[in-house]
């Protein structure tokens, strides 16, 4: 019986790039004000070019953008302060409709769930991450910042699989980052690419993978 694990934050949840001008609107700011646009406008986001050559990981990136932020701002900010706005409207406008029928088309196979993520409650506070009742459809869950360890790092792949009571080998991994599904690969995961610019593939390749269609 193969495994199913989704990364959070793109897979199944819009990207902040897709949310950061409903973002600036309830700011109050011109839009493009939040400049950063990573994979939908690469050439324009310097920051995410050195994330994505490796010079900075994620979590840098991130910190980048609240510096800018506070900036932008006139006052300290945090990360949860970014988010949100971006993320401050329903479930069913921030939630990939096909990531949650995978989910569930998955489930009713039998097949086990996970969600597997570096910065969830870095990034939500505890009162929207209840609020988001996807969350409680997964079988079991690793985030990064509550378990001291972030992909790409071996360990958190296999804790993710030991929570499942799953193999590694062969669970398929959908993620939106090329240095996470590497990190998956490396210990004969199945991974998917999800790309947040065009996500009907990934799910698709998710699918053919799970053996629900041929």
């Amino acid at each position: 019986m193969p495994a199913l694990v989704f990364d959070f934050g793109g897979p199944v949840l819009l990207t902040p790039f897709e949310l950061r001008h409903q973002g600036e609107d309830r700011l109050g700011l011109s839009r493009g004000t939040l400049a950063w646009t990573g994979p939908f406008d690469p050439d324009a986001d310097s920051d995410w070019q050195d994330f994505q050559n490796g010079l900075i990981n994620e979590r840098e990136y991130w910190k980048l953008q609240v510096d800018k932020f506070t900036e932008i701002m006139g006052r300290e900010t945090t990360m949860q302060e970014l988010m949100a706005p971006l993320y401050s409207g329903s479930e069913s406008e921030l939630i990939r409709p096909e990531a949650r029928d995978l989910l569930r088309e998955a489930k009713a196979q039998g097949i086990p769930v996970g969600m597997l993520t570096n910065d969830l409650t870095a990034f939500h506070d505890a009162s929207w991450i209840a609020g988001i009742t996807i969350i409680s459809e997964f079988d079991a869950m690793v985030d990064g910042r509550q378990d001291s360890i972030f992909k790409p790092d071996p360990a958190a792949y296999q804790l993710m699989c030991e929570r499942l009571n799953v193999p590694v080998e062969g669970t398929v991994f959908v993620d939106d980052q090329p240095i996470n599904l590497r990190g998956a690969e490396a210990l004969g995961m199945v991974a998917v690419h999800l790309d947040p610019r065009s996500p009907v593939e990934g799910f698709h390749q998710a699918r053919v993978a799970l053996g629900l269609i041929s």
